[in-house]
């Protein structure tokens, strides 16, 4: 039995003032946001959701008052976030219960999900309030309304940040375009080159500033953990956030203390952990200073410490670019302009001599990836694309060893990302060339597969320095040195790091990190960037300008592309990657054909649609077989749509989606694996939103049937994240279901490609059908999925093929 209690009682409450949007002055349609306690209506006229809705989300705000009801919050819990808030009717007297979606999850009486999928609905649905609570205006009241654009919402919303009391007359009025100055495909010179590019490098930064300084987060809990290094580590759950500030390793933030217990006191660390599976809770490494005490456990206030040493770097290389004429060769400065006449081609005794392409150690290469390295080596510019599964890591690898054989001088390798230069790194080294890391010092204690590359560890395991040694041993003893040891001690670090360097035949850095003043004075013949297609051009010109005279792009422009938070700025081009636009230029990007990835049934689709065909298999279908437990509905096709009808919900954060539906299913199908024993570390969940990842983590961790162990070690993580990684079997779960057939992000072809391309043996779509198939890839592949007879609905145990029927693309409204 579920406890029913009358919980939600009129009150009095302030008179109501009509929707600061549009005007509608109606009291039963109208609702308060608490934190501007501005008043707006439940009609959704020209924006995506109501007028309230929108607002919250816009502004990131999450608790409102309404004029009947009063305030609402968890029964339980007593949270006022009205995006996580959920309520059941009781018939009988018709009163409702709320409870947030934590206190459902896990109560006792909830454990039967499907009975809490039926009962429990949250307060927002379709991006408006539910009509009992709050009316929605009727047609003709939304016609006497003021007529309002989106785009003068918008700007409202942004006016409020600075002015208050900002009106919607204000948003009205125009003014010179703010807009920047377009991205091009040539540029006449490299001080235009510059001038374009600063400017956006300026608003992402001032963009980035801005979200994560306004992220401050009170009333947190701490967990104190002393290590055996007398290091301190504080430990605490953040409230749900949007993508704009996803905390990252290595992000430093400010801890305060506002308690009574002790005097107020504040202290920096940096992030050594981030949720996952295991936990939601943020590990935060502190840097000790006097005043700190670690006693406190509740009270505190967490706060983002912006810092601008990435785009500082982006835009000292840009400076560079224009300024300093050898900073880079005249073919690759000319090349990056877009001029049609660089002569391209750069033969060595090394290009001639060289019978085959393989590096020790590594895997024999194919036709294809031998001509991809011969030609690396012989051109100024190179562009591999390298489509999924076809070994582009090897590949690079490879190209890499071949270039410090050629005696040209030491290589620098790059890529967008710690995991990307990590996976790389480790490929390198087993051709036992000699390789240094370089990362920043935030990230010095943050543990890797290669961490015994970095050059801080390769100087901690120097036995040809003792009075360094011993200075690092006392300075890890006591914390500090006296002035006159730390002097000394750094003269010594500095010269052991240049020689180590000095040293390397590769250093391995992200593009950023190739900015890190010891590397301020080496210049490069060789440069390589992996996953090229994630960064930013700025991001590649810090790595550029170290003199580099051969440069390898190694990416695909079928996958996704640089990540650019600042509208602003992505509408300017900043998102387009250097990769991209080599392509757009006419440098054919030299692809490899064969993968080894998916089984020949995962990799026919992806290789007609995305790349005309051209993907041959490296591997059988008898060399990707599971055990044969899993209903799959053609058994040789290990690979399904499964259907489902559940609605999409707005997450906690007010900027992401969670589907419940979904998350049970996909919980039932992993459970479903597991027990026809496939291990939990072969299976990954994507899912493109951080609110269903949450949540299916969530609902793992409390509704899962298995131990909770066996979940913890399943992944789930986003389509960004899963880029250039693999696991046996791959779950998605689309999350939008939604009457408009809205996907939101979901229409970028080169995100359907990266989750499609992830699985080894086994893949699985979870999602409603009808929504995606108004969208031209996804209408494809349901189309193909329909012929292939893997369109299923109902239990696991008697799965049957769907009835649903898709247009042909040519048939879509």
């Amino acid at each position: 039995m579920y406890l029913i209690t009358y919980v939600y009682c009129l009150q009095e409450v302030p008179a109501a003032f009509p929707c600061e949007y549009c005007g509608i002055h109606d009291h039963s349609c109208v609702v308060k946001c608490n934190v501007c306690e501005k008043w707006f209506c439940n009609g959704r006229r020209n924006t995506n959701g109501s007028h309230i809705v929108e607002h919250l989300v816009r502004a990131k705000h999450n608790e409102v008052n309404f004029h009947k009801y009063g305030p609402p919050d968890c029964y339980r819990c007593h949270t006022r976030n009205v995006f996580d808030l959920c309520f059941i009717r009781n018939e009988a007297d018709s009163t409702y219960v709320l409870l947030c979606r934590h206190c459902c999850s896990t109560q006792k009486s909830l454990k039967d999900v499907n009975r809490y999928q039926e009962q429990w609905k949250p307060l927002i649905e379709d991006r408006c309030f539910v009509s009992w609570l709050v009316k929605i205006p009727d047609d003709q009241l939304q016609l006497r309304a003021r007529q309002v654009t989106s785009a003068q919402i918008a700007k409202l919303e942004e006016l409020w940040k600075d002015n208050i009391n900002a009106t919607i007359g204000d948003s009205k009025k125009t003014g010179i375009c703010d807009e920047p100055q377009r991205v091009l495909l040539k540029y006449p010179n490299a001080i235009q080159y510059q001038n374009i590019y600063d400017p956006l490098v300026k608003l992402e930064a001032d963009f980035d500033k801005k979200s994560k300084e306004s992220q401050t987060h009170d009333n947190i809990t701490v967990r104190w953990e002393i290590l055996l290094n007398k290091k301190v580590v504080a430990k605490f759950n953040l409230p749900e956030s949007d993508g704009a500030t996803k905390i990252m390793l290595g992000d430093e933030l400010r801890l305060r203390y506002t308690g009574e217990l002790s005097r107020p006191w504040s202290g920096v660390g940096h992030v050594i952990r981030v949720p996952d599976n295991y936990s939601e809770e943020v590990h935060l490494e502190m840097k000790t200073s006097p005043g700190i005490t670690f006693k406190s456990n509740s009270k505190f206030t967490v706060s983002f410490i912006w810092k601008s040493t990435s785009f500082d770097r982006m835009q000292q290389a840009l400076k560079k670019f224009a300024d300093d004429n050898t900073s880079l060769s005249s073919s690759i400065h000319y090349s990056l302009l877009g001029f049609d006449d660089v002569d391209d081609v750069l033969l060595t005794a090394h290009a001639h001599a060289a019978k085959h392409y393989s590096a020790p150690n590594l895997p024999k290469l194919n036709p294809s990836q031998e001509n991809a390295v011969k030609k690396s080596i012989q051109r100024h510019l190179t562009l591999i694309q390298g489509p999924p599964g076809t070994g582009k890591t090897v590949i690079s690898a490879t190209i890499v060893y071949q270039l410090v054989k050629s005696n040209t001088g030491r290589v620098l390798v790059c890529a967008p990302s710690n995991i990307a230069i990590d996976q790389l790194t480790e490929k390198i080294h087993k051709t036992n060339l000699k390789v240094v890391t370089v990362s920043a010092y935030s990230r010095e204690g943050i543990d890797s597969p290669v961490a015994f590359l970095a050059l801080h560890n390769q100087i901690k395991n120097l036995n040809n320095n003792p009075k360094l040694k011993k200075l690092q041993q006392l300075r890890n003893e006591t914390g500090k040195l006296s002035e006159d040891d730390e002097k000394r001690y750094r003269i010594l670090l500095r010269s052991a790091e240049r020689k180590l360097l000095d040293s390397a035949d590769v250093i391995c850095c992200t593009c950023i990190a190739a900015g890190d003043p010891r590397l301020s004075r080496m210049k490069f013949h060789s440069v390589l960037i992996d996953e090229s297609m994630a960064a930013t051009e700025p991001q590649c010109m810090v790595p550029l300008v170290l003199g580099t005279k051969k440069l390898i792009l190694v990416g695909d422009h079928c996958q996704l592309g640089p990540v650019v938070m600042c509208p602003k700025a992505a509408r300017a081009g900043l998102g387009h990657s250097l990769f991209e636009r080599m392509v757009e230029l006419g440098i054919s990007p030299y692809r490899l054909e064969v993968q080894y990835r998916m089984h020949p049934e995962l990799s026919l689709f992806p290789s007609n649609f995305f790349y005309k065909g051209s993907l041959r298999n490296g591997v059988t279908a008898a060399e990707r077989v599971l055990p044969n437990v899993f209903p799959w509905p053609a058994p040789d096709k290990p690979m399904m749509f499964y259907v489902t009808q559940g609605m999409e919900e707005i997450a906690g954060s007010g900027t992401s989606y969670l589907n419940p539906t979904e998350a049970y299913f996909v919980v039932k199908i992993t459970a479903k694996f597991i027990r026809c024993g496939v291990k939990p570390e072969q299976i990954g969940i994507i899912t493109p939103y951080e609110g269903q990842r949450a949540h299916l983590v969530q609902c793992m961790r409390h509704q899962g049937k298995l131990p909770a162990s066996l979940y913890q070690q399943i992944e789930v993580a986003n389509v960004d994240a899963y880029q250039g990684r693999e696991k046996d079997i791959i779950i998605v779960s689309c999350v939008r279901s939604n009457d408009r057939q809205e996907i939101g992000f979901l229409k970028d072809p080169r995100r359907l490609n990266v989750a499609l391309t992830r699985a080894k043996y086994g893949l699985i779509v979870v999602g409603n059908p009808q929504v995606f198939s108004k969208q031209t890839e996804w209408n494809h592949l349901l189309n193909y999925y329909t012929e292939q007879k893997v369109i299923v609905e109902g239990p696991l145990k008697n799965l049957r093929e769907s009835a649903t029927q898709f247009a042909k693309l040519g048939q879509i409204d």
